[in-house]
């Protein structure tokens, strides 16, 4: 079975937290569709360490602050008949950050958290947004929560 993550890239702002989004590609899975940063584990990697991967792969970019959302997005795929828990990641960037995309994407935004989940299609991915957001809103996230950047 394929292990997938999630990771919600974020920047501060005075207003509240921004989240980059990333237009998919023609031809490729959910083309046209804004989301966040996503993937694949490969073997012998561990979840955080392919969202870090997939960042950097995706966006060019490294986090500032990198942590688990103490969440999953879970749903139902009917072609493998599973049910799918993808850990959710948050990756905290620079403000100045200028993301330099792969083939896969055409365009990036940052968008507050309202329109970053007016723009995502999937229920699970926009939940994660607010919780994030609520998260980072009420200055929240816990030590054990944190992933250390070396």
């Amino acid at each position: 079975m394929k292990r997938l993550i999630d990771l919600y890239p974020y920047r501060l702002t005075d207003h509240g937290p921004e989240f980059l989004l990333l237009r998919r590609a023609k031809g490729k899975i959910y083309h046209g569709q804004w989301r966040m940063v996503g993937g694949k584990v490969k073997s012998g990697e561990t979840s955080w360490q392919a969202a870090l991967r997939e960042l950097m792969e995706e966006t060019g970019l490294a986090p500032k602050r990198f942590w688990t959302i103490p969440s999953v997005n879970t749903f139902y795929e009917y072609k493998t008949d599973t049910v799918h828990h993808i850990p959710a990641f948050a990756a905290e960037l620079l403000h100045s950050s200028e993301p330099v995309l792969d083939d896969e994407h055409t365009a990036c935004s940052w968008f507050d958290s309202a329109k970053a989940v007016e723009n995502l299609h999937w229920p699970e991915q926009k939940r994660l947004v607010e919780l994030t957001e609520s998260i980072l809103m009420h200055d929240q996230i816990l030590e054990e929560w944190l992933v250390p950047l070396r």
